[in-house]
């Protein structure tokens, strides 16, 4: 394996607060401190790269992503620009036309609430808008879709699903048995082209690993597998996978998998009214449904625990939260508070969040995997989470006084359901809707790489000598020092501080751009910057 040396720029390493070289050999960080010092050794290196004042700092980790859902966008349909059901119709025609009619279409990113027409298609619309044809079209949260008339004949297990609909609207467990049965259909070539392609997008990000949210009820056995052998295969972002499957201690798809966790399914979500509340909705009435029981969660978290796998569920409402920590609360009872904690276990959304849920989080050692973009896509007074819940929008992602309550986080997009993008995450976690949730652009930062490793049950996203080299190189404007808490202690620029800067992110302000992403050792993004 090369070495590369890299001087004249800005490390972030809280362990070497004052490094601007670094040197990376057989796979880790082998060195750092400062230029003098490295520029002696320069010629006994394999590759010398003058940042010319660039950020080096760890990798991000993307702790919740769809792979093969979201590498279909450049596959698949893309919906997300359709302003009204008249623009689905014609997209599906369009691309019906294109295809002639030969392949199922799968479109993705559809959102009825700003059309005019206020409603999805129904399944008699995409018959007559696709000629007759098969077709599958998942809503922007993925937790809703509509099919054609021929697609529902060819699965007819979904008829007896919850969220089942004659006019081709499905959700709840008829929309996760479709779409599970549609990603399970995909063409090799075709899953691979797709898994490949945001393999690729990831890295030109900056992230170094994401993790993998798994399923027999979201992309199937088949699909984890492949991804997990693709990212063993072929250099580009490491790959944690899970497996959201109940009590499935002895039946994992695979040895690799981490945890029977990730979108094993409490809840659904705010968006479809699916998410379990403990009042109604304001625009519904209901209170959205819960899939599971207090005592089914505490015999998955033991289970795990015994097993030695990350146990965590997908939860979003606040009815849903209740009875998932009433579940683990049970499940310390039982097993011991301290076996709780040692398991690690995460939660994936945990969205409407109350003060006692809070401490159970922090009791127990729960992470909280959370998606920034969410907030910034739908919070706010007039957003879609104050149209579905009203005042209790201000609830939603508490990120602040989770943090403040020592609850571990980690952060991810969710992809397709936000865009891989972790500074834009960073930068909606320290500029939420809600001032009060807001943390700091260093502890969003942290939760976006040193979390990342913590949620998967690792120590990791910090470079220190003997680390594994995951790191990411930036073109940034000005370095600001931020304290732990900005709303009280400001910015500084003084380098005596002792702490490494990072980007300020204003609103507005062009992100930073990556030049360059190292996965242990190995470059798997370059911009040509140093060509």
């Amino acid at each position: 394996m090369t070495s590369t040396l890299y001087l004249d720029g800005s490390i972030y390493s809280p362990e070497e607060p004052f490094a601007t070289a670094l040197l990376v050999a057989d796979g880790q960080v082998a060195w750092l401190g400062a230029d003098g010092a490295a520029r002696a050794h320069a010629d006994q290196v394999d590759e010398v790269v003058d940042l010319d004042g660039a950020l080096v700092t760890p990798a991000f980790v993307d702790a919740h992503v769809h792979t093969t859902a979201s590498g279909m966008a450049g596959v698949g349909l893309d919906l997300t620009s359709c302003a009204s059901l008249a623009d689905l119709l014609a997209a599906v025609r369009a691309e019906c036309e294109r295809t002639r009619g030969a392949q199922l279409i799968i479109g993705f990113g559809w959102d009825e609430r700003e059309w005019p027409e206020a409603r999805p298609p129904t399944r008699e619309e995409l018959d007559r808008a696709a000629y007759g044809g098969a077709v599958f079209l998942d809503r922007a949260d993925v937790h809703s879709s509509v099919v054609s008339s021929v697609l529902l004949a060819a699965l007819p297990q979904v008829r007896d699903k919850r969220g089942y609909s004659e006019t081709g609207l499905l959700t709840d467990m008829a929309h996760h048995t479709a779409r599970a049965a549609v990603s399970d259909s995909l063409p090799d070539d075709v899953r691979r082209e797709a898994q490949q392609r945001i393999r690729a997008r990831a890295a030109a990000l900056g992230i170094g690993a994401f993790h993998e949210m798994g399923g027999p009820d979201l992309a199937g056995a088949k699909d984890l597998v492949a991804l997990l052998d693709l990212a063993e295969a072929e250099p580009g972002p490491s790959v944690v996978g899970y497996w959201a499957a109940e009590g499935a201690f002895t039946r994992l798809p695979d040895a690799r998998v981490r945890g029977l966790a990730g979108d094993l399914f409490a809840d659904g979500t705010v968006g479809s009214h699916t998410a379990g509340l403990r009042e109604v909705y304001a625009d519904a009435d209901t209170r959205g449904h819960e899939y599971l029981t207090a005592a089914r969660v505490r015999d998955h978290v033991i289970g795990c625990t015994d097993a030695g796998l990350q146990a965590g569920f997908h939860v979003i409402g606040d009815g849903a939260l209740d009875t998932v920590l009433a579940g683990f609360t049970e499940a310390a009872d039982r097993i011991g508070a301290d076996r709780i904690r040692g398991g690690r276990h995460r939660l994936e959304h945990v969205e409407l969040v109350h003060p006692e849920h809070i401490d159970t989080l922090a009791q127990l050692g729960i992470l909280a995997s959370v998606q920034p973009l969410f907030d910034e896509f739908w919070g706010g007074p007039t957003g879609m989470y104050a149209q579905r819940l009203g005042s209790r929008w201000e609830a939603m992602n508490p990120f602040a006084a989770m943090v403040g309550a020592g609850v571990a986080l980690a952060l991810g997009s969710d992809a397709p359901v936000t865009p891989l993008g972790p500074w834009a995450a960073v930068r909606a976690a320290a500029h939420h809707r809600h001032p009060a949730h807001s943390i700091s652009v260093r502890a969003a930062f942290s939760a976006h790489t040193r979390g990342g490793w913590r949620a998967a049950g690792h120590d990791g996203g910090v470079l220190r000598v003997g680390a594994p080299a995951q790191l990411a190189i930036w073109q940034v404007a000005d370095l600001v020092v931020q304290a732990p808490d900005h709303r009280v202690a400001g910015w500084s620029t003084d380098p005596r501080s002792g702490t490494p800067g990072l980007p300020a992110l204003t609103p507005g302000e062009p992100l930073p751009t990556c030049l360059r992403t190292v996965v242990d050792g190995v470059t798997v993004y370059d911009s040509g910057a140093w060509a």
